[in-house]
């Protein structure tokens, strides 16, 4: 798949706060990708992006000329062209992230409604109640932070910046944009050293599925090596 170039995109996950894009000005965009249900959200999206297990019913039936699917077909290879879901994190908001930064190529990157953070009671997603997924026990998803730094740390070594349009708690490692009209936010520092050290453990490790189904082989996995490749990963990331 031939990677596209563009200047800027948004990114829409299905949490409580998405709809607050609804009242912003999103001609500045290239593309929007939306995940999950937020194709929902608004009309204007242009890539659904969604995993092997998502409903049917819940997809959307009809595709404008500028609309289209994204599905494992598409978004595995890119994301192992970023070393494999184990290490990126295997949710829909990391898989997003990975996919726009493969496919698109841009030099930033909004986001809304990824915080992956979930309430005990109250609206977990912008529909109601769902499924937090990033909760699950899963090999990828020991620490959030830690994903959420590396992507933001191999974005920015691509030349992406990118920013978290929420203001609500959050798990993305992302400086604060107040709104998509505002002035882009300061990018955080990247520590080059650990940068390179995480790399050569993932390179060690060798924890690579190539179909991009890793759950299948998760006890061929050590947790106390992903928990120290993890920390290295937090550790590349610092605010200003």
């Amino acid at each position: 798949m031939v990677a596209m170039f563009v200047n800027k995109v948004l990114i829409l996950g299905s949490g409580p706060n998405v709809i607050e894009i609804l009242e912003q000005d999103l001609s500045s965009y290239s593309k929007i990708v939306v995940i999950n249900n937020a194709w929902k959200v608004i009309e204007g999206w242009t890539d659904h992006i969604y995993p092997h297990d998502f409903p049917n019913q819940n997809k959307p039936t009809a595709f404008k000329s500028s609309q289209k699917k994204v599905d494992e077909k598409q978004f595995v290879n890119i994301q192992n062209q970023y070393g494999g879901f184990v290490y990126a994190g295997g949710t829909m908001a990391f898989t997003a992230l990975y996919w726009t930064l493969g496919h698109y190529r841009p030099r930033s990157i909004d986001i809304l409604g990824c915080d992956m953070v979930y309430p005990k009671t109250g609206s977990t997603h912008f529909y109601g109640t769902g499924t937090p997924d990033p909760l699950r026990e899963d090999i990828s998803l020991r620490s959030l932070k830690a994903k959420s730094a590396r992507v933001y740390a191999i974005a920015l070594r691509q030349g992406c910046q990118i920013a978290n349009l929420s203001k609500a708690k959050s798990e993305l490692v992302a400086p604060r944009r107040n709104s998509v009209s505002s002035n882009a936010p300061e990018p955080f520092q990247l520590n080059e050293n650990k940068f390179n050290q995480a790399k050569q453990k993932e390179a060690a490790l060798g924890y690579f599925i190539e179909d991009g189904r890793y759950w299948e082989k998760s006890d061929d996995f050590d947790t106390d090596e992903i928990d120290l490749l993890d920390a290295l990963w937090i550790d590349t990331i610092k605010a200003k």
